[in-house]
């Protein structure tokens, strides 16, 4: 759980659409109630995404976000009961934000630095977790 409370939290639920027969999971992550922001790392092609609260009610959808650009990050924001999607190569406004891994492991943007050629990057993460 990243930097939540057990008792306000919300699940968000990345799924891979086109994968398989019928799509596959990518990842499941539980934060604080309330987050606006995601990054996910090595997001695939087209993702879809439900942000539910503790009783499984969806918040927020975005069904078949197909990438913008071929990055290692995108970008998922709420826009009201929306996800949109950017893919982005991140700058430092992107630092301190929520990012998400492939199975669901939250962590928190700490540092990122790419090529002029976007042909080679580093990137560090912090992660927290609480019972």
């Amino acid at each position: 759980m990243a930097q939540s409370s057990k008792n306000d939290t919300e699940d968000w639920d990345l799924w891979y659409p086109k994968a398989a027969a019928t799509g596959l999971p990518f990842a499941q992550g539980r934060v604080a109630a309330g987050v606006q922001t995601m990054l996910v790392h090595a997001a695939p092609p087209v993702l879809s995404v439900a942000v539910r609260d503790k009783r499984g009610l969806v918040l927020a959808e975005g069904v078949d976000l197909e990438a913008s650009d071929d990055t290692p990050i995108a970008r998922l924001r709420r826009r009201g009961k929306r996800i949109e999607r950017t893919d982005i190569w991140p700058t430092d406004a992107d630092l301190e934000q929520l990012v998400i891994l492939a199975g669901g492991e939250v962590g928190t943007l700490k540092a990122w630095w790419h090529a002029d050629d976007k042909g080679a990057w580093r990137w560090q993460i912090e992660l927290y977790n609480q019972r």
